[in-house]
C-alpha cells in the first residue's frame, strides 16, 4: 500500500473515531432512568460574571439510583446552581437544603422513553453522517493522488479499504446505539 493511501486511511479512522466518541458523549447525557452525574454535564452556572460548567463549581455525585447530590464549594452558589439546573431544561427539580442540592430523578414514562430513544437514534444518525463524511474525504484524497500518478488498481484497493473501515465504524455505531436503546427502554 502506498503512503498516500495509508495517509487517507489514517485520516478516515481518526475522523470516524472522533464521530463515535462524540456520539458516546452525547448518549451519556441521555438519562435512562438511573441517576448519573454526567446528566448535568451540560449545565452552566454564572460564576463571577462568566458561564462556568457545573463541574467547576461543585462536586456532582449519585447518592443512589434515583438521587443526585450537588455539593457546591461556596454556599452562596446554592441558589444560582439550582436556577441553572432548572434553566438547563433537563426536566429535573433541584431541592436546596442549605448545605447541598438534592435532585430526585423521576421514573421515566413510556412516552418519555420513546422520546429519549428517538433522541438517541438522532445522535446515531449524526455519527453515521460524520463517518460517511470521513469516507468521502478519504476517497477524495485517494482520487487526488490518482490524478497525481497513483495507479488505478492501487486507488481502487484504497477505496475498498476505506469502505471496509466505514462498515466497521457503522457497525460499532449500531452496537452502541442498540445498547443505549435497550438501556432506555428497560424499566
Amino acid at each position: 500500500m502506498t503512503e498516500e493511501i495509508q495517509m487517507a486511511l489514517d485520516m478516515a479512522r481518526e475522523a470516524m473515531d472522533k464521530g463515535i466518541k462524540h456520539m458516546e458523549s452525547e448518549l451519556q447525557k441521555i438519562r435512562a432512568g438511573k441517576a448519573h452525574p454526567a446528566m448535568l454535564d451540560s449545565v452552566k452556572v454564572e460564576y463571577y460574571g462568566s458561564m462556568t460548567p457545573l463541574s467547576q463549581v461543585s462536586n456532582v455525585n449519585s447518592a443512589d439510583a434515583r438521587t443526585l447530590t450537588v455539593q457546591v464549594w461556596e454556599k452562596d452558589m446554592l441558589d444560582p446552581v439550582a436556577t441553572a439546573i432548572i434553566n438547563a431544561n433537563l426536566g429535573l427539580n433541584p431541592m436546596n437544603n442549605g448545605e447541598s442540592i438534592l435532585i430526585n430523578i423521576p421514573p421515566l414514562t413510556e412516552e418519555r422513553r420513546r422520546d429519549l430513544t428517538k433522541r438517541a437514534r438522532s445522535e446515531g444518525e449524526h455519527a453515521r453522517v460524520s463517518v460517511r463524511n470521513a469516507r468521502k474525504e478519504a476517497n477524495d484524497f485517494i482520487k487526488a493522488a490518482k490524478s497525481d500518478g497513483l495507479s488505478e488498481d492501487l486507488a481502487k484497493d484504497g477505496e475498498n479499504e476505506v469502505q471496509k473501515i466505514t462498515d466497521q465504524f457503522i457497525k460499532k455505531i449500531d452496537e452502541v446505539l442498540s445498547a443505549k436503546e435497550a438501556d432506555i427502554m428497560t424499566v
